[in-house]
């Protein structure tokens, strides 16, 4: 069973609606309490999705209005006319691209259609119904709260799971196979895929926001997840205790101890090109396996390159002391 919890946009809902009903009740409008109905739908995640959503059903109960009229008025009010209404009414809400809007639309429309006869106080009370919930929307969705510690969380969670991968592998290559089971790797698939998701989501609450140095971040650290677990067969294929692999081990810890959101790659690209340059003038393999494990070593390497240019091209993560 899911534990009982009222979040933010619980509260939002539940008092927008309060608000909107209230207001209109204020102001003595027929079926007042379609304001909080209106309110409830255009309560959304994210500002600019409930600033979206809301022009969407503005402009769909207004054109529902003239659709009404049209229809009613030609038609009487009766299920056919409704049901003709709506078989034109929804293909130019696709075409329009306000789709959002046909369940407010539709109580609109219910709303004419009960009370039998067309007037400007019905559209004027139709507009103030609508105006209230979704302004009372708006005005509630000013208002998001801060994910910046939870992607904070993200990040460190992330780059802790890069820590015992590497941690893994260095041990692997220095000591043998100590029964790592690689759930880290699953783990952080998982994670990444939340952490994107609420990085866009940070977004699409700013409106001057184009960007968010996390969400790329995040794609980066997914990118090179990609390339450790092509690293992970390739240190399996390791069996002979060759110099070069006390080598490699070595990097790797180094490399452990500075994964961070800052851009320091150049720096172990260059060593890295130096231990190439290392293991080319060291003497030839005395044999097979030992020819296989330095090739594995090589292969190894080159992954770590790639590993290291996905973060040379990220600009760095500034966060908070």
């Amino acid at each position: 069973m899911r534990k009982f919890k009222i979040g933010y946009r619980t509260a939002k809902t539940a008092l927008g609606t309060g608000l909107a009903i209230s207001i209109a009740q204020m102001f003595q409008l027929d079926f007042y309490a379609s304001a909080g109905i209106i309110a409830i739908l255009c309560i959304q995640n994210t500002k600019k999705k409930s600033w979206k959503v809301a022009t969407a059903r503005f402009i769909a109960c207004s054109l529902s209005l003239v659709f009404g009229y049209v229809f009613f008025e030609l038609l009487g009010y009766n299920p056919i006319s409704i049901a003709l209404l709506l078989l034109f009414f929804i293909p130019v809400t696709v075409m329009l691209r306000i789709t959002e809007g046909i369940a407010s639309s539709s109580v609109i429309l219910l709303h004419v259609y009960s009370v039998e006869a067309f007037s400007i106080g019905l559209v004027l009370n139709e507009i103030s119904l609508i105006s209230i919930g979704i302004g009372v929307a708006l005005i509630l969705n000013i208002y998001m709260p801060s994910v910046d510690k939870e992607l904070k969380n993200y990040q460190l969670k992330i780059e802790e799971n890069f820590h015992k991968v590497f941690s893994e592998i260095a041990h692997f290559l220095r000591h043998g196979d100590n029964g790592w089971d690689g759930r880290e790797i699953s783990e952080t698939y998982k994670i990444l895929m939340e952490a994107k998701s609420l990085a866009f989501r940070d977004v699409e609450n700013h409106f001057k926001r184009e960007e968010n140095h996390y969400y790329y971040y995040f794609k980066m650290r997914e990118k090179q997840l990609d390339v450790m677990e092509r690293m992970l067969p390739i240190v399996a294929t390791i069996e002979k205790d060759v110099e070069q692999a006390q080598m490699v081990s070595e990097f790797i810890e180094d490399l452990e101890n500075a994964i961070h959101p800052g851009n320091t790659a150049y720096r172990f690209l260059n060593r890295l090109k130096e231990m190439r340059d290392t293991f080319q003038e060291m003497p030839l393999p005395d044999s097979r396996e030992e020819f296989e494990t330095r090739a594995s070593l090589r292969h190894l390497l080159k992954e770590f390159e790639q590993y290291l240019i996905l973060k040379s091209e990220f600009i760095g993560l500034k966060t908070s002391k």
